[in-house]
């Protein structure tokens, strides 16, 4: 015999599902390290054995960079090009993934990394823990926004990813699922005081400052804490700059060198992640 279930029920079932996920995800870091590109320094950039390296050594933020092929296929790459991290040439969105995969995306870094490839952004999501904060740098407006946060939602990385964009890439997100992680990337120039009321009016987990921009008052600093928004910030090159950040607000600071910046963290009393697969 068969059973219709109804509109409501299937709510309250998504509700309860909803909440068991909840339950089960792993407790967040409160603030800490964020690998930029993976362990970028000592591996090649956006590559699974960068991104090993940072969960090795205890990252507790990893940031890639997500571009769209040919056929719309989503691939790990900072550039629009292949040419610096590869041996080939080629604009990325006029290439196909078995063109993109047949290239070498570690000789470049070391002879010993011959033969590392362009990951997927799902042979990325497969190999992260489920207790590290991912920072996916979304390239494209509303529809490359949508195409993530499907892989997001498909992988039970909802708890833990966030999309790090523009406004159009935010939307386009959180049409697919309401309750997609943001990181407002929508710089307003010299304007902090705008950039900050529109990240809690919109409410994003995350903003994102540079180096380059005005650093926000302690009244900011104050109202996005009080509105819960997470503050990364890029870049950081000193181990002896992270005391006076964390003082200031920052949680997490976006790093290439990533070991010295976790051994100068663990001396502040932010040890470096344990991972949870």
């Amino acid at each position: 015999m068969r059973f219709a279930i109804g509109f409501p029920a299937l709510l309250c079932l998504a509700a309860i599902a909803a909440r068991a996920a909840d339950a089960a995800a792993p407790e967040m870091p409160a603030r800490g390290i964020c690998s930029h590109r993976g362990s970028n320094h000592t591996h090649p950039e956006n590559t699974l054995a960068a991104f090993r390296e940072a969960i090795r050594a205890g990252a507790h933020q990893i940031e890639f960079d997500i571009k769209l092929t040919k056929q719309g296929e989503l691939v790990i790459l900072h550039d629009t090009t292949v040419d610096r991290t590869t041996d080939g040439t080629g604009d990325v969105r006029e290439l196909t993934l078995e063109a993109i995969k047949a290239l070498d995306a570690g000789i470049r870094k070391d002879p010993r990394f011959a033969g590392e490839r362009i990951p997927t952004l799902d042979e990325a999501l497969d190999i992260m823990p489920r207790n590290v904060w991912l920072n996916l740098h979304v390239s494209g407006g509303r529809d490359a926004g949508a195409a993530v946060a499907r892989k997001v939602v498909a992988h039970g990385r909802v708890h833990q990813a966030f999309l790090a964009c523009g406004r159009a890439a935010a939307d386009g997100a959180r049409a697919e699922h309401a309750g997609i992680l943001i990181c407002n990337m929508t710089r307003r120039g010299q304007d902090v005081a705008r950039y900050i009321r529109e990240t809690i009016e919109h409410g994003d987990a995350f903003i994102q400052l540079r180096q380059a921009d005005p650093m926000p008052t302690p009244e900011q600093f104050r109202q996005l804490k009080e509105a819960g928004v997470k503050i990364n910030f890029f870049s950081v090159s000193k181990p002896e700059r992270l005391a006076e950040l964390f003082e200031l607000g920052i949680d997490f600071p976006l790093v290439d060198n990533l070991l010295p910046m976790l051994e100068r963290a663990g001396e502040l009393g932010i040890e470096p992640l344990f991972p949870e697969f």
